[in-house]
């Protein structure tokens, strides 16, 4: 299985390379990568949470027999490990192939920062939003911004860092 999934990394990453050579001048490689990989996974969690929403839960409350989750929450909830396995292993075998820290330790590091940024996004919203009367698509697109740099350098100076 890691064998493919190593196969795949480095399929993707031929495939983002190729599209790097006009943004030479603007980024580095590696930051190139971690925004191709990084939006294709965002591209892929809205994909994930509009089927799971429409077709699996059909849009229903989710009954567990002692308590009620909403449809939005409920398709949340069941998306948020689908969502961190694939962003991990993009990170891992297309953005940050050097590092040589064990597989299972950068995994957890990857959850530490995940959760972190959902902790951000939460404050940075109710900072723009409700402290600071800002509207809330362009408190998000802050946010997000924010969030990005944190996480690139959260991801490369902390969870796949290289040993030394």
């Amino acid at each position: 299985m890691k064998k493919h999934i190593k196969k795949a990394g480095h399929f993707i990453t031929l495939w983002v390379d190729f599209f790097y050579p006009p943004f030479r001048k603007y980024m580095s490689l590696q930051f190139f990568r971690y925004a191709v990989t990084g939006g294709l996974n965002l591209v892929f969690d809205w994909l994930l949470y509009f089927l799971i929403y429409n077709f699996v839960l059909q849009k229903n409350m989710l009954y567990l027999g002692f308590v009620t989750i909403s449809s939005h929450i409920a398709t949340f909830i069941i998306k948020l490990p689908i969502v961190l396995l694939s962003g991990f292993l993009l990170q891992k075998y297309v953005t940050f192939t050097y590092s040589d820290i064990r597989g299972r330790i950068q995994l957890f590091r990857y959850f530490v920062i995940f959760m972190v940024n959902i902790l951000l996004n939460y404050a940075g919203l109710k900072l723009f939003v409700e402290v600071l009367h800002i509207y809330p698509t362009p408190s998000f697109m802050l946010v997000s911004v924010i969030t990005v740099i944190f996480s690139y350098f959260s991801q490369k100076k902390y969870t796949f860092k290289e040993k030394k």
